[in-house]
This record gives C-alpha cells, structure tokens and sequence, in this order.
C-alpha cells in the first residue's frame, strides 16, 4: 500500500502555525494594533512570501515569519546591507541559471520549430537583462556613485543665481545705457537745421509754404492757315 506524501510542516511553538500572535501594545486598542499590523508591509510581505514558500517548505509558522521579517528590516534601518547583499547575489544565480535554461532550449528548437526558439531567445535575454539589472544594483550598493556639487547655494527663501552670464548682463546692461538717447538728444539738431536747441540763439524761420511765381508767357511763331481752294 502505497502512502500519500505529506506536505511537511515546520515545528513552531505556536498551536496554530496560520494565526499570527500579536503581544499586547498598552498604547494602543486591540482594533488599532490589529489595522496597523495589517496595513503595515512587514506583516503583508511576510504573508506573501509565506505562501509562496509553501510549495518549497511547506508550512511555515506565520508568526516567525513576521518577526523573522521584522528584524531583517530593522538591520536593514540600522545601515547593515549584507542581507541585501545577499540576496541581490543570489537571485542572479538565479537569473543566470534561467538564462541558460532558456537558451539551451532554443538552441534544442533551432532550425526545426523558429517559432518555439524565438520565444526560448526572449525569455532567455529576457533573464539576461534582469541578471544585469541585478548585478548593477549590487554594485551600486557596493560602491556608492560619487556626486561632485559645483556649487551649493542654501537660503531660507527665493533665490536665483547665475554666475555663469554675470559678466554677460553686465556688458548688456552698460551697452543698452551707452545706447539709451534721452529726449533732448533726439530733438537737438532736427528743428530745421538748428544746431542747438538753445532759445536765445537767434534762428532764420523757415518758410512754411513758399510762394510759387507765375511761369513766364511762351511766344511761338503761328501756323499759317491752309487756304481753300476755290473755282474761279
């Protein structure tokens, strides 16, 4: 008689492995313990990975699994990495595992089925791309970018600095005032021929319309008339 295989089940001191224990905050009601666990992203996350989980290890206790949760993300808080290290490390073995699965697989279907290795080829630098992604991640981690800052200008309120067109404005400015004509210059020297708008220098009036004279009469020879002839 063959047995039935039985998911196996994680010991835990708990009674019931799916009910999570909560230790009693005095500062807080039973309701609003209970919300802020459960809108909280440990306890969510640790339910996710959980179940997850559960084809792997089977059952695990979900209260160990919060507070396991719960003290990674507190070293993560205190500026200890190393578990993001970790795992950053690990998932790409894992995404180069995939990658090579994949692409020995559309090597298998190359020249006989196109369709089916085009799609192991995606999948494959599909893995690639995020092993990468990953790889970079860790080694940003690992060695922070440096950040060189020209210039740092902190002020309480508005401020606006341009250093670089300072020298440019200045040279504007100067020539928009070397340029500027004020209203007496416009006006000196345009009052018919005036040199200067000085009102004790004594000037010619111009004539507003001059007189026009009358053209002299034309004499021209006249035209002899044509006579007509007649019968005597």
């Amino acid at each position: 008689m063959t047995k039935k295989a039985q998911t196996p089940t994680v010991p835990s001191g708990n009674p019931d492995p799916n009910t999570l224990q909560l230790s009693k905050d005095p500062a807080q009601t039973d309701a609003a313990q209970i919300a802020a666990m459960a809108l909280g992203s440990v306890a969510a996350n640790a339910m996710t990975a959980r179940t997850f989980a559960k084809g792997t290890f089977g059952t695990l206790d979900v209260t160990e699994c919060v507070l396991t949760l719960k003290k990674r993300v507190d070293t993560t808080h205190g500026g200890d990495l190393k578990h993001a290290e970790t795992t950053l490390t690990a998932q790409a073995a894992t995404l180069d595992a995939i990658f090579n699965e994949m692409a020995r697989r559309a090597a298998l279907n190359m020249g006989e089925y196109m369709d089916a290795t085009e799609r192991y080829m995606r999948l494959a630098l599909k893995a690639q791309g995020q092993c990468r992604a990953t790889l970079e991640t860790l080694a940003a981690i690992k060695n922070p970018p440096v950040i060189f800052a020209k210039q740092a200008n902190i002020a309480h309120g508005p401020q606006q600095v341009n250093n670089d067109s300072f020298e440019t404005n200045t040279r504007t400015r100067a020539h928009a005032r070397k340029a500027e004509t004020t209203p007496d210059e416009l006006l000196k020297g345009q009052q018919h021929g005036s040199t200067d708008m000085d009102n004790r220098a004594a000037t010619t009036p111009a004539r507003g319309h001059p007189t026009v004279e009358a053209l002299e009469p034309i004499h021209r020879p006249r035209k002899p008339r044509r006579k007509s002839g007649g019968g005597a």
